[in-house]
Parts: C-alpha cells; structure tokens; sequence
C-alpha cells in the first residue's frame, strides 16, 4: 500500500454566483509514499482562480505566493485535477491530509468548478493530524503540523510552511515517525458516495415550525417538576434560531417557557428542548 500525502493552499473569495464565499484553492502539493516509506514522488501545482480577483493580504503573507507567480505557472482548477489524477494513479493508494479541512476545501472546489460531490481518484483517506495525534496521550485539543513535528523531535524550518509541497514534507515526517500499519490501516475511510456526501453537506437551522422535514407541533414536553404533560399555550415564536413557546402542566398548573432548536443534519433531524419555568409575574400574562 502506497500514500500520498496533499497539502492545498486556498484564497479567501466570493462566489457572486453562489451568492457566498468559498476558499478558492491556489496551489496543490503532494508527496508519495512507497511501500516502504520512501518518498517516491512528488506533486506541486499552482492554479489560477476563477473566482478571486485579488489575493487577501492573509494569503499572502502566510504563503509569499504572488499574482505575477500564478499568471506565470498557474494552470485551471479542472486541469491541475486532472494531472493530479494521472500523477497519483490508480493503485492501491491512501490518500492523506493534515486534519481534513483541505478535504472540505477539495470537495466544495470539486463541486463548484467541476460539478460533482466526489473526488473521483480519491478511494481510500486517512486524516494524517489524527492519526499522528492519536500517538501524543496528553494531547487533547487538535495539534498544529509544526507543534506536531516539534513534539516528535522533527527538525523542520517553520518559515517554510504553508506552502503546499513543503507542509507535505513536515506532515510525511510526522507520520514515519510513528508509522504503524496496523494503526494506519484501522484508520481508513472508504471514500464512497456517502462518505463524499457527508463532507458536501451543510448543517443548516430550521426556521419554519411546519415544513416536509420539520414539525415542531409534534413535539412532546413533559413537566420538569410532576412529569406530567405540558400542554402549548402560546403561538410558537422563532427567538435566536430556537422555537419558543407557552406551556402549562396539566397537573401543577405551572408555566413554561419552551425552547426547541432544530437543525438539519446528513443523516435526519436534531433537535435541543430546554424549559424553564416563569417567573410568577410573567406566569400571570399567560
């Protein structure tokens, strides 16, 4: 089994189309691993945007590329995937990445420019930052590539990141050093049309109480204090993206507020209740 290791350095920008903003990639890198470790290969490629007119000054001063750079090397979005593809081949290869937001950022550019969900070459993905971190017992919150290599004793010039090839390099490092196939190979995701389907989508609240997907009618409360039904008393009111609503015991006579955030996911509806009950001042309005 072979890995390849890619890196994507992208350009804030708005999609006037779309009507929203997209990190728009700029450059990919990418190195090879063999069977045995050895980096066999590598992949570097600027592209020029679509979308950006300019360069944001964080983008610049984080990776030193430049306008004149890209309208000399670049190439477009489709063609630098598509050599990608060629380059990378159709073997039994493990595609990898530093934490996956570089794989949110394929998957949205791949939808947008080529207009489909899936990387079409991509079969089989492990997220690098994971697994290395999974090897650092004390470490808790998601670790950066250059704390990474600090903590493994993994000499890297840190100025030299956050260029595409470079940030390949260091992460490539950061997994030899504690390579485990077993460990590896348990922590592969198929990267099947679900899999794809899951990075595409988008949470989003819910805002209408009655809708195909929603009913907030249908909710069930229940008395905090007797565990009696509570019963609405109130029209239902959207208040910080949460469903609000007047609700009595049918036993205490108490009242409530209601609360109830919707959200859609991939897989259905999730929903967050919170009461708490009136003051009695309030109570006596209702």
């Amino acid at each position: 089994m072979e890995y390849v290791i890619f890196d994507l350095e992208w350009n804030n920008a708005y999609d006037y189309k779309e009507k929203k903003g997209i990190n728009e990639i700029i450059e990919v890198g990418a190195v090879r691993l063999d069977e045995q470790l050895n980096i066999s290969g590598t992949y570097t490629q600027l592209i020029k945007p679509k979308l950006s007119k300019k360069l944001s000054k964080r983008f610049v001063d984080l990776t030193s590329i430049t306008k004149e750079e890209i309208a000399s090397l670049g190439i477009p979005f489709e063609r630098a995937m598509s050599d990608f593809s060629d380059w990378a081949g159709d073997k039994d290869v493990v595609f990898m990445s530093w934490s996956n937001s570089d794989l949110y950022v394929l998957v949205s550019n791949f939808k947008r420019f080529i207009g489909k969900t899936s990387v079409s070459f991509m079969k089989m993905y492990i997220d690098a930052q994971k697994y290395c971190q999974s090897f650092l017992d004390d470490c808790k919150e998601q670790i950066s590539l250059a704390h990474c290599a600090e903590r493994l004793e993994i000499n890297i010039e840190e100025e030299n990141l956050h260029r595409a090839l470079e940030d390949c390099y260091a992460a490539a490092a950061c997994f030899k050093k504690v390579f485990s196939k077993e460990k590896a190979e348990s922590m592969i995701n198929i990267c099947d049309e679900d899999f794809f389907g899951r990075l595409a989508f988008k949470p989003y609240i819910i805002t209408k109480p009655v809708s195909r997907e929603y009913n907030f009618y249908k909710e069930h409360f229940t008395c905090p204090d007797c565990g009696e039904d509570l019963s609405r008393i109130s029209d239902v009111q959207l208040v910080n993206n949460s469903f609000k609503t007047v609700l009595q015991c049918k036993n205490c006579k108490k009242k409530f507020w209601g609360f109830v955030r919707a959200k859609r996911l991939y897989d259905g509806i999730s929903t967050t209740k919170r009461i708490t009950e009136m003051s009695k001042n309030k109570a006596k309005k209702y």
